[in-house]
């Protein structure tokens, strides 16, 4: 009987061991995969790791407004050595003497929101190391017409040695996205505006080859 226990452990012993060497071969041929700009494993690496964030549990010390700006994060471009992305920000708002009053406004939270997605698209992603991200946040505008459209009011763009240079431990989002290079424009009472950001390029799709004519009858 111990004799048959022995071999069914050896057996098992076997089996972790093919799957965790089949998982390790799979680990780096992406890595390498990526690493040769093959941008199709590379959105597909992106995109794993967008859905992983999407269905993990808030962090202590990330407010929940911000963690739901994280998880309406949607992949808008790749290319070799550059991700883009954007999210949604939202003002805060508590209750206080039976009426909502708002807080923080959808721009103070986007400062929050493109700092934490920078770190994230820097330093989160498996078997991948974009050299550049960007970074668009958008909130959503009430028009005249009765209306509401989703406008940019945040645009980061910034490469990884700037990000090197910044104390992500003591730095508040502010400083982090001012020194990452980001694009937005306050009213006068601090309140977001729309800013411009340009569409994300176009695919190009290599031409057919003409086919050749078969020979005449």
């Amino acid at each position: 009987m111990m004799q048959w226990a022995v071999i069914a452990i050896f057996v098992l012993f076997l089996m972790l061991a093919f799957i965790v060497v089949q998982g390790t071969r799979a680990a780096l041929a992406w890595r390498q995969a990526a690493a040769a700009g093959d941008v199709k494993v590379i959105r597909d690496i992106v995109e794993d790791a967008i859905g992983v964030w999407r269905s993990m549990r808030k962090p202590k010390e990330l407010p929940p407004d911000v963690w739901r700006g994280i998880q309406s994060m949607q992949l808008i471009d790749v290319a070799p050595d550059f991700v883009r992305v954007s999210c949604q920000a939202q003002s805060e708002y508590k209750m206080f003497e039976g009426r909502w009053i708002e807080v923080r406004n959808s721009l103070q939270e986007g400062f929050a929101l493109a700092a934490r997605s920078a770190e994230m698209l820097f330093y989160e992603i498996p078997h991948y190391r974009p050299d550049s991200i960007q970074v668009d946040v958008y909130t959503s505008f009430r028009r005249t017409e009765g209306f509401t459209a989703n406008e940019c009011i945040l645009s980061l763009e910034t490469t990884r040695g700037t990000a090197r240079e910044v104390d992500w431990d003591e730095w508040g989002p502010l400083e982090i996205v001012d020194h990452l290079g980001a694009r937005y424009s306050p009213g006068e009472s601090g309140q977001p505006l729309p800013i411009h950001v340009e569409p994300p390029a176009e695919i190009e799709e290599p031409a057919a080859e003409p086919a050749e004519a078969g020979p005449a009858l």
